[in-house]
């Protein structure tokens, strides 16, 4: 080995899969990285630990993963049924300054990491060919937008690749899942939005969005997207978060993907995730398919380790799938979407 070559990993040493990709995560609680000391996000939540969390995804041997601010953390709280929800407004600056604070702190933390910065698909490869794990930055919700489109490209600067219109509170942009709608779908200011973002090349991801919502994205939307973390909803698997077979067959018909979701909403062990995964790949097709963890703020998760990647490698396996249909599944179909939309 010598001085320019990267140490070798454990799970290095004749490893044959292809480049794994998380393409929703939160790791470490990477949101609340950068908060002041006693800020009450940080006492609630139990702090971060993204610097515990970018060991492990390297020590994993993943190629990129998601490390994604939440735009509406401030105004939501948790049920007593462990979901989410709004409980109250905005202050006046306060959705952006977070976003900026949030941001700014996922960017520090990859320069003293010295990891880089996702920003186009061959910057995975080339991580994963080196050995090393590039850091994805997404922001699950547009809200910091607040109709100032200046706002989507500073983020694309600051390497933002990928947007969530919506999150738990309904926007201005479009609808959301686990509230009442609000707009009927996608509305004009959610438009320009997504038009914004296909003229920067940021992927849009519509997790979290109402069917009408996603039905209005694709109309305008002039590049495939993706619904980042969720899953097939079925007799006995109910949910508001989770996705008809049309509102899936919807997105797989643009040409985007569906990550699936390892969250406790139908799932009590990893055999189920690997069962909807299956689901996923049977509705709409493998190259349709990835992993969205949300790891480290996921609702009761089934995958809760990046060194689980490896058994839901040889669990998909074991299911029948060949090689390459796995490695599609856990890398390279997030690699190929991110080569259409972001170069």
């Amino acid at each position: 080995m010598t001085a320019e070559e990267p140490p070798v990993r454990a799970n290095d040493v004749e490893r044959r899969h292809g480049p794994w990709v998380d393409v929703h995560a939160h790791p470490g609680r990477c949101f609340l990285a950068g908060l002041e000391p006693g800020d009450v996000l940080a006492a609630g939540l139990g702090g971060e630990g993204c610097d515990r969390a970018i060991a492990e995804v390297t020590a994993a041997g993943m190629a990129a993963v998601s490390f994604a601010t939440v735009a509406d953390l401030r105004v939501i709280g948790v049920r007593k049924d462990g979901g989410l929800d709004v409980v109250r407004r905005f202050d006046e600056g306060e959705a952006y300054a977070d976003h900026v604070r949030q941001l700014a702190a996922i960017v520090g933390l990859a320069s003293r990491h010295e990891m880089v910065i996702a920003r186009t698909a061959s910057d995975i490869v080339d991580a994963h060919a080196r050995h090393r794990t590039a850091l994805l930055i997404t922001c699950e919700g547009a809200d910091f937008v607040e109709g100032r489109l200046a706002r989507l490209d500073r983020a694309h600067d600051a390497g933002v690749r990928s947007v969530t219109l919506v999150h738990y509170r309904p926007n201005e942009l479009g609808d959301v899942q686990t509230s009442s709608p609000v707009h009927g779908g996608l509305t004009q200011a959610g438009a320009s939005a997504v038009r914004a973002m296909n003229d920067l090349g940021v992927l849009i991801d519509l997790a979290h969005a109402t069917y009408d919502t996603t039905i209005g994205a694709l109309r305008v939307s002039d590049a495939p997207m993706m619904i980042s973390h969720s899953h097939l909803n079925g007799p006995g698997c109910d949910n508001a978060r989770l996705l008809t077979h049309d509102h899936a067959r919807a997105i797989a018909s643009g040409g985007g993907l569906i990550g699936a979701w390892p969250a406790g909403v139908c799932c009590a062990d990893l055999d189920d995730f690997v069962e909807e995964i299956m689901r996923l790949v049977d509705a709409v097709g493998v190259e349709h398919v990835a992993v969205g963890t949300d790891m480290d703020a996921n609702y009761r998760p089934v995958l809760t380790a990046y060194e689980q990647f490896a058994s839901l490698e040889d669990a998909l396996e074991v299911r029948g799938l060949a090689m390459p249909e796995i490695d599609r599944i856990l890398g390279g179909n997030a690699i190929e979407l991110m080569a259409i939309v972001c170069g």
